[in-house]
């Protein structure tokens, strides 16, 4: 891989101004997903355009051209899904210039409809497992941090919920450890959000603001994370496109039984990426009200509208 890799300093920024989060969501068609997961990655501003910059040179290093030629974006359920595992993991490791070439024969082959051969399924795959462990290593190297709230598949509101025009509990609790966050740096912090439908994205909208204006702690942070979060295209965006891959691996590989995190995982996701979840994930001891206690930028809240406790 060329990435120059380097170890993040502690809690993953440097210091400075101002950090985007980009966020994005999974398993919220309630479907197949053990959990429904919103979160996503912070970089400090600085970081933006050499992340971009070194994105791409990666893109191209595994596919050997950019994959929006080929009407394709780069999402965490097409990089590590179980068929393209299983390709990368059907022949012997390629040469990264026979990998390329054999992977644009792939992506032609898919605007053509043609069926592609064995070795480009193969060549793909690797790529495909290149790409998502490259991510990673470049989130690694920009000093991003991770953050994610997860709550059960399926969960719903009991009846007679009056309180619909407020954030749910779990999204509590991913806004305060990016608060956390932004504290110790004396930095301010900026939500990026993937678009999804505008009445789902204005009514997300009013929870947060009717938060950060009508409760005690809303209040408090909002002097560190701006109310207004900004709306962008994923397909455009790529830390938002980052932000897919790990909340992907969260919902399908990231485990802590003893915190109730304990739906079947997958074994190979959680082998191969779990390490690199951990490693990036806030993690810093607070102390509020008197009491110190360690916090963690993946939470786990088993009903997100019971009474609100510390996770």
């Amino acid at each position: 891989m060329w990435i120059s890799f380097g170890l993040a300093s502690e809690n993953g920024v440097k210091n400075g101004r101002d950090l985007l989060l980009f966020l994005d969501e999974s398993g919220h068609d309630h479907r197949q997903m053990p959990y429904e997961v919103r979160g996503g990655v912070a970089l400090h501003v600085s970081r933006i355009w050499p992340f971009e910059q070194q994105w791409v040179r990666l893109e191209e290093d595994c596919f050997g051209s950019p994959l929006h030629l080929y009407r394709k974006e780069i999402k965490g359920c097409k990089l590590v899904d179980k068929d393209r595992l299983r390709w990368s993991q059907e022949g012997d490791m390629m040469e990264a210039q026979e990998r390329r070439k054999l992977c644009r024969s792939f992506l032609t082959k898919g605007l053509e409809k043609a069926q592609p051969t064995f070795h480009e399924f193969v060549a793909y795959g690797q790529a495909c497992k290149e790409m998502a462990l490259g991510i990673l290593q470049l989130l690694m190297q920009h000093e991003a941090v991770l953050f994610a709230s997860m709550i059960p598949k399926g969960c719903k509101p009991p009846k007679n919920f009056h309180l619909t025009e407020y954030l749910r509990k779990d999204h509590v609790f991913l806004l305060e450890r990016f608060y956390y966050l932004l504290e110790q740096k004396g930095a301010h912090g900026i939500l990026v959000m993937d678009e999804v439908e505008k009445e789902t994205d204005r009514r997300f909208v009013r929870q947060l603001q009717a938060y950060f204006k009508r409760t005690n702690q809303g209040r408090l942070r909002s002097s560190k994370v701006v109310p207004t979060p900004f709306f962008v295209s994923s397909e455009m965006t790529h830390p938002v496109q980052a932000a897919d891959l790990c909340i992907y691996l969260i919902n399908l590989g990231f485990r802590i039984p003893a915190l109730g995190l304990d739906a079947p995982a997958n074994q190979t996701l959680a082998v191969e990426f779990g390490s690199w979840l951990h490693r990036m994930q806030f993690s810093s001891e607070i102390e509020k009200e008197g009491q110190k206690f360690n916090s963690f930028g993946i939470v786990y809240v088993p009903d997100p509208y019971s009474a609100r406790t510390n996770g």
